[in-house]
């Protein structure tokens, strides 16, 4: 990719035009018109149009970014880029309003509302140029290259390339204060968060969205040793904490064999408020993905999962095959079914 030359500091005109060659995409390799293969493109074309699902269309990351089921243009990349996709949408929507704020500086005026392709693709970059230790310099020839392949943003790639260049510029200077002052939330949830808590309690919790969180796993047995393997604490519920993956869930020791499933502590829970099972019959309501559902077989209950959704039970029965566990899988609608005769029933909807 050719250099892009740096632009001026200060507002940039939304109008700007810069036509460039165009690009065509053959498969999962991106190109040039000269057939150049372009690294990294595809997965932040994968990211842009994953963020554009998670903000635009209210779609739930963990699904999007499911190595079975999940976005096509995500499964269609090699495990390294599918890490690198996710790190830079957990980045970008961690840091939402703070990149919001900082790229808002440097446009004359708003994107128009229609402009939602060009918003995600400089909030890509914007998350790798601030937060990611990526290149200034590839962030940039990167988000410019993905603007000109794109019908709907290529006469904006000039605009792309001045706002991301002095975005890299300034980040020294302008990222720490954006930081002190930008809740990272909308404004009626920060504010209900301090009418309901109190602005020192509600700061807090607004700070908290920024930490990446920790991953929780339940275990077939033996926490101790899984603790050991994965690098982490066994908390007093049994569950296995990680405060820091060393890399992609399928490639840790006990996924391949199904020793183990990742669930947060805190969902552990109600299954574990049951107490002894062993051999009584439960209904797991609304059950998918199944962390619950394995948690009750596990503690020798015979479990009916049932939910509504076809695609949802799918993933359920994925998850249970690798964990070589078995259940009756029912797929219904709670207020029209005709349940058997259960012992207990088990809903946290």
């Amino acid at each position: 990719m050719g250099s892009q030359s740096d632009r001026a500091q200060g507002p940039v005109v939304v109008s700007v035009a810069d036509r460039g060659p165009r690009r065509t995409v053959s498969g999962d390799q991106e190109h040039r018109d000269g057939g150049d293969f372009v690294a990294g493109l595809a997965a932040r074309k994968a990211a842009a149009r994953l963020l554009a699902a998670v903000i635009d269309a209210r779609t739930p990351l963990d699904g999007l970014t499911d190595h079975e089921n999940g976005h096509p243009q995500y499964k269609a990349l090699d495990l390294r880029d599918r890490g690198l996709v996710r790190a830079i949408l957990v980045t970008a929507l961690r840091y939402r309003m703070t990149i919001s704020g900082l790229l808002a500086r440097r446009l004359e005026k708003p994107l128009p509302p229609n402009a939602t392709a060009l918003s995600h693709i400089l909030h890509v970059a914007a998350a790798q140029i601030l937060f990611l230790e990526i290149p200034d310099s590839a962030a940039v020839d990167i988000a410019v290259t993905h603007a000109k392949s794109d019908p709907r943003t290529v006469r904006f790639s000039g605009l792309v390339n001045g706002v991301l260049r002095t975005l890299a510029r300034a980040k020294e200077t302008e990222l720490p204060a954006a930081l002190a002052a930008t809740d990272e939330a909308p404004k009626w949830f920060s504010d209900r968060l301090k009418t309901t808590y109190g602005n020192e309690k509600a700061g807090q919790i607004l700070e908290a969205h920024r930490v990446e969180a920790p991953v929780d796993f339940s275990v077939k047995a033996d926490p101790g040793l899984w603790a050991e393997k994965l690098g982490g604490i066994v908390l007093p519920t049994g569950t296995v904490r990680v405060e820091n993956l060393v890399g992609p869930v399928t490639e840790l020791p006990g996924f391949a064999e199904g020793a183990w499933w990742v669930q947060d502590a805190a969902a552990s829970l109600p299954a574990r408020l049951f107490g002894d099972v062993a051999g009584l019959r439960v209904a797991d309501l609304c059950a998918a993905p199944g962390g619950k559902t394995a948690q009750l077989i596990v503690a020798g209950a015979k479990v009916s999962a049932v939910d509504t959704s076809k695609n949802r039970l799918v993933r359920l029965t994925q998850n249970l095959d690798r964990l070589g566990l078995s259940a009756e899988i029912v797929q219904a609608d709670l207020l029209k079914y005709e349940p058997k005769s259960w012992s207990m029933a088990r809903l946290d909807a």
